[in-house]
């Protein structure tokens, strides 16, 4: 959080008291002292990843990067997003598994997470992978070619959009055909389609 960074003059090498904030997050009560030629912090204008410009959006703490599925740390992640346990739950796929099929050239978009069953006999010569392995794991994604609305609405991954959103867009939309037809017409602010998405609550302007 670049704001509190700044209000307690944090830098890097610094000696600090924290505390623990909640049930397990540690948190910088103050520091006690300066390390001897600490600079303040900067931040990053670019992605260490792939180039791209780093932004911070107005109202939010955080730094982004602007470079979306150009960089491949955002790609990875959002496929891992997509296969967790609260998204599509693809057993046997996980974080290490991602990362390896991305490096082999696997897989690239969350498409081709259902092409991998065509390329299982790739899969089986990759170290770590025996038949009856890649015989899970073929049946793990085929049991996730349906999944209920709520779930795929959170495995997209869309900013500030949360299990609890994912859930209450469903129930409003009951089905994706009718929630992808009333986002695009909800592009538009000043449609009805967008005065019904703001009206559901627990969503506002700016998730919308």
């Amino acid at each position: 959080n670049e704001d509190y960074i700044a209000e307690k003059d944090i830098r890097e090498g610094d000696t600090v008291i924290i505390q623990r904030a909640g049930d397990v997050i540690p948190q910088v009560v103050e520091v006690v002292k300066h390390k001897e030629g600490g600079e303040k912090y900067k931040f990053r204008k670019e992605c260490p990843e792939c180039g791209s410009d780093a932004v911070r959006p107005e109202g939010e703490a955080a730094w982004r990067c602007t470079g979306g599925l150009v960089c491949g740390a955002q790609v990875v992640e959002r496929l891992k997003h997509f296969v967790s346990r609260n998204a599509f739950d693809i057993e046997g796929l996980g974080g290490k598994h991602i990362e390896a099929f991305r490096d082999a050239g696997l897989i690239e978009t969350v498409a081709d997470i259902f092409r991998l069953p065509e390329r299982a006999d790739e899969i089986g010569k990759m170290e770590g992978w025996g038949e009856q392995s890649v015989e899970n794991l073929v049946n793990a994604i085929n049991d996730r070619r349906s999944i209920p609305l709520e779930r795929f609405i959170y495995a997209l991954g869309i900013p500030q959009v949360g299990q609890a959103t994912g859930r209450l867009l469903a129930k409003q939309y009951v089905s994706i055909e009718r929630w992808r037809e009333a986002m695009g017409q909800a592009a538009d602010t000043e449609s009805d389609a967008y005065e019904d998405l703001i009206n559901i609550d627990g969503i506002g302007k700016t998730m919308a």
